[in-house]
C-alpha cells in the first residue's frame, strides 16, 4: 500500500447525496443502476451508474443517502456518462455496499 499526504486526502471532494432517481442499466457489460444524486445547491444533480444490483434494486435507492466523489473526471460507461463516483465496499462474496452516512446530514455535505 503506497503512502499519500494528508494534503493527497483533501484533494479527493467526498460529499453526501441523496439518490432521486434510479433506474436499471441493462446497457451495462455488468449487472448496474443508473443513479442521479442531489448534492444541493453548490454541486446540484449528477449522475453514475454502479454494480449495486446484488444488494439494492433502483426503487429500493430512491430516497437514500450515499456518499460519492464529486471531483473526478466524468467518464462515458456505455450509452450512460458518470460524473460522479459512488463509495462502496464488497461484502464477504464481493458484492458492493453502500458507504452512507448513519445519521441525516445536509445534501452536499464534505467528508472530513
Amino acid at each position: 500500500m503506497d503512502d499519500i499526504s494528508f494534503d493527497d486526502f483533501l484533494k479527493v471532494d467526498v460529499r453526501t447525496g441523496r439518490v432521486i432517481r434510479a433506474e436499471p442499466f441493462p446497457e451495462a457489460r455488468k449487472p448496474a443502476i443508473k443513479l442521479w444524486i442531489d448534492f444541493g445547491d453548490d454541486i446540484g444533480v449528477r449522475k453514475t451508474s454502479a454494480q449495486l444490483t446484488v444488494h439494492y434494486t433502483p426503487e429500493g435507492l430512491i430516497g437514500r443517502q450515499v456518499m460519492a466523489v464529486v471531483n473526478f473526471p466524468a467518464r462515458q460507461i456505455g450509452p450512460f456518462m458518470s460524473e460522479v463516483l459512488v463509495l462502496g465496499v464488497p461484502d464477504e462474496n464481493g458484492a458492493v455496499v453502500l458507504v452512507a452516512p448513519d445519521h441525516e446530514t445536509p445534501a452536499g455535505g464534505r467528508m472530513h
